[in-house]
Order: C-alpha cells, then sequence, then structure tokens
C-alpha cells in the first residue's frame, strides 16, 4: 500500500503535463497558428473550404487550427464582460 500511492501520484502528475507538438507528415506546408490564422481572414477563409472537401490531405490538426481560429475570429476572444441592458426585456 506504501508503494502504491507514490506511484499513482507520479502517474498522475506525468499525465497532466503539457504534450508535445506533433508534427504532421500528410501536408507539405508548415502548421501555422491559431493567431495568425485568425489574423488573415482570406487564408481562413481558404483553408476553411480545403478542410471540408479534402479533409485527409491537409490532416486533422491543421483542420482544428482552422476551425478555433474560426471560433475566435467569430466569438471574439472572450475577455470582454457580460454587460445586461439596463431595462429588463418586455413581454
Amino acid at each position: 500500500m506504501k508503494k502504491i500511492i507514490p506511484f499513482l501520484l507520479t502517474t498522475t502528475l506525468v499525465a497532466c503535463g503539457k504534450p508535445e507538438p506533433t508534427a504532421t507528415s500528410n501536408s507539405s506546408a508548415p502548421i501555422e497558428s491559431v493567431e495568425s490564422l485568425a489574423a488573415n481572414p482570406e487564408r481562413l477563409k481558404a483553408l476553411r473550404q480545403q478542410c471540408k472537401t479534402d479533409r485527409t490531405k491537409l490532416g486533422d490538426e491543421l483542420c482544428n487550427r482552422v476551425a478555433e481560429a474560426t471560433n475566435r475570429r467569430f466569438l471574439g476572444d472572450g475577455k470582454t464582460p457580460y454587460t445586461p441592458p439596463k431595462e429588463p426585456p418586455k413581454f
């Protein structure tokens, strides 16, 4: 029992570590960051269309980044606080 607890603690700490970035072998183009995609709407639009038509060619990692950049452009950075209207709605 005394050996199991440190082992479980060590295993839990190792599992919580930051994952290593993986390189995709499917695409020859370098993987772009979410921030660079969100800043370039023309490139984002082109990649979104390519992900719709041929996701296997581009790879899941790039298409996931494209989706995240699209969400960031649509939803913003998430730092804007909710401000309810001063008057309640009238039904």
